[in-house]
């Protein structure tokens, strides 16, 4: 993880993170919050969402805390195993119905 810097009050050049922050506004804006401690549990609640089940596609549809903590590559591994599985195990039933 490398830190940048964009120019300031240019929001072109913090795209990741306006767009975070319009995914968090959209969100919340859903609910009416009466108490803070609500919304504060609402916005920690979507932090964990984002972080830990989300999947990102510009992260080979891996979670975030997958990719810190280097999980990814093994997760990438084994459905890459699934997905050769699959094909062959599709190849042989066709190959049986069309006998």
């Amino acid at each position: 993880m490398k830190h940048s810097r964009g120019a300031p009050y240019h929001p072109q050049t913090q795209g990741k993170i306006e767009r975070w922050h319009q995914t968090l506004k959209n969100r919340i804006l859903l609910e009416n919050y009466f108490l803070p401690g609500d919304l504060e549990a609402q916005i920690e609640a979507f932090v964990d969402h984002y972080n830990h089940q989300r999947y990102h596609e510009s992260l080979n549809n891996v979670t975030p805390a997958d990719v810190y903590f280097g999980r990814d590559k093994a997760i990438l591994q084994q459905r890459e195993r699934i997905k050769r599985k699959t094909l062959e195990a599709r190849r042989l039933h066709h190959r049986q119905r069309a006998a």
